[in-house]
């Protein structure tokens, strides 16, 4: 048993990847399921998607690595976070289709519960904001709008739970109902002081606590898989969402050290330690991941649209055919033209959370053509970097760590991430191994099995493919970034 497996379930598609004795991927799989709109603002997933592809490409990723089943020590799962499902326990079909974290329909709900003045409870106790991104608005909605369902919630009959959690019910043929403290410290239902579902909060929304999974550290038991899956039982040993997973995967054990992740959003963590900081400038303090009963803690912001504007170049506008026709464009726009796109798409994230604001685009003329479109959906990832990161600044009162790791798909264009560094005025690394998410959650469960090292000598190993130092100057820079919070004023609506 020298391998690991890692379930990657992202929301446009689902990786598993086999990791070896050394943690060297050997064997990959991935597979793109549809994502469903059913109205503006509204974003699903069918369960069944997540599912068939978490056990189809796990299969082939195995048969790819050229091993047997019986070689692998333990299966690590991480997850997109705040996508909620809610199923029937005894026949185990979801009762509506997931409900993405991307999704806005629960923004009246999240008003009403502002305006009611229960945001101080709610950052006490979670650390969050009240917004539609989250869980439990989401499952307080789905509970009013399927027929029957709060009845039967309150009877016991069903179960609510995060990616994650659906994954290991599937997996192990329903006898485990269990998440990771990252992925219930996601929910806006759990203490993350306390480390313990909220009853306050649970009552606030009219929440069963009867629904809710066990919370287990990220490197723990989490069940066998079923018999007929693979061949033979696995064990599950490892559980983390997947920004969370990738700080693990990106060695950032130290306070002070912060990653950024660019998949369809970008996310953004800073380790702070034993202790949550309250933020005073709109982040959010979270888990970062927990470890013998122990939390460590990280401020986190959270960029709605990283990738995903790349996607809306694609399939949106039909401007290009693939992402990596973007750098070229990028790279011929007319440097004259000061073009910014605010992908407000499905509102504002950190620092601002500001539901209601859409997209928009500044700064156009006559001459502006494609290339210029994408230099500015390209540059909109590192001015919402820079926002976050100054946040972060602010609220520990001093700089973080000078260099900033990155890691996801968005990573791979150079002129991304050469202008992310020259907005920031910081060097910025970009990992050797890319799927920091997956190597993440191989590490904690391969570190549970007994196969991997502890984090600190896992650190040692860490390295950068490349760094980019920034060369912008200084006033070029402010000059760039002060147009771009001019920008972003033009589409907030509070």
């Amino acid at each position: 048993m020298s391998h690991v497996l890692a379930i990657d379930q992202g929301t446009t598609s689902t990786r598993s990847i086999v990791f070896d004795a050394r943690l060297r991927s050997v064997g990959t799989a991935q597979e793109e399921f549809p994502q469903h709109f059913p109205g503006s603002g509204l974003v699903e997933h069918d369960p069944d998607d997540l599912w068939s592809t978490a056990a189809g490409t796990a299969r082939e990723a195995i048969e790819r690595a050229g091993i047997r089943p019986s070689a692998i020590a333990a299966i690590g799962i991480t997850n997109q976070r705040e996508t909620m499902l809610v199923w029937d326990r005894q026949t185990g079909r979801p009762i509506h289709n997931a409900i993405v974290w991307q999704d806005r329909r629960t923004a009246p709900i999240c008003a009403r519960l502002s305006a009611e003045g229960h945001e101080d409870l709610v950052r006490a106790r979670t650390g969050l904001l009240i917004d539609p991104y989250f869980s439990a608005t989401k499952l307080a909605w789905l509970l009013d709008h399927v027929e029957g369902a709060r009845a039967a919630a309150r009877d016991g009959r069903l179960a609510f739970g995060t990616v994650d959690s659906y994954l290991i019910y599937k997996l192990t043929g329903g006898r485990v109902h269990a998440t990771d403290a990252t992925n219930a410290a996601r929910t806006m239902l759990y203490d993350i002081r306390r480390g313990a579902w909220d009853e306050d909060l649970c009552a606030l929304l009219d929440v069963p606590m009867a629904m809710l999974p066990q919370v287990r550290d990220c490197a723990a038991d989490f069940g066998t898989t079923r018999p007929d899956l693979f061949g033979r039982e696995i064990p599950i040993l490892g559980v983390a969402g997947d920004q969370h997973a990738a700080m693990v995967g990106q060695a950032c054990f130290r306070p002070g050290m912060v990653k950024a992740t660019y998949g369809t959003g970008c996310f953004a963590l800073l380790n702070t330690g034993d202790a949550p900081v309250e933020s005073r400038n709109r982040l959010l303090a979270t888990i970062a991941y927990q470890l013998d009963g122990r939390p460590t803690y990280a401020l986190e912001g959270s960029i709605f649209v990283a990738g995903a504007v790349v996607q809306w170049l694609r399939d949106g506008l039909r401007m290009i055919r693939s992402a990596r026709e973007t750098q070229p464009l990028a790279e011929a726009a007319d440097p004259a033209q000061n073009v910014y796109l605010v992908p407000a798409f499905t509102g504002l994230g950190a620092p601002h959370w500001d539901p209601d604001a859409r997209g928009a685009l500044f700064g156009l003329t006559r001459a502006t053509g494609p290339e210029e479109l994408a230099r500015a959906a390209l540059e909109s990832v590192g001015y919402q970097t820079r926002d976050l990161v100054e946040a972060m600044a602010a609220d520990l009162g001093q700089a973080s760590e000078a260099v900033l790791r990155v890691d996801g798909g968005m990573v791979e264009s150079d002129f991304a991430m050469q202008f992310l560094a020259d907005i920031l005025g910081a060097p910025v690394d970009r990992a050797a191994i890319r799927e920091t998410t997956a190597l993440g959650a191989a590490f904690l469960a391969g570190m549970k099995a007994g196969l991997y090292p502890d984090p600190e000598t896992f650190a040692e190993t860490w390295s950068a493919e490349r760094r980019f130092e920034p060369l912008m100057g200084e006033n070029a820079r402010e000059a760039r970034y002060a147009g771009w919070r001019d920008a972003v004023r033009r589409t907030q609506t509070r």
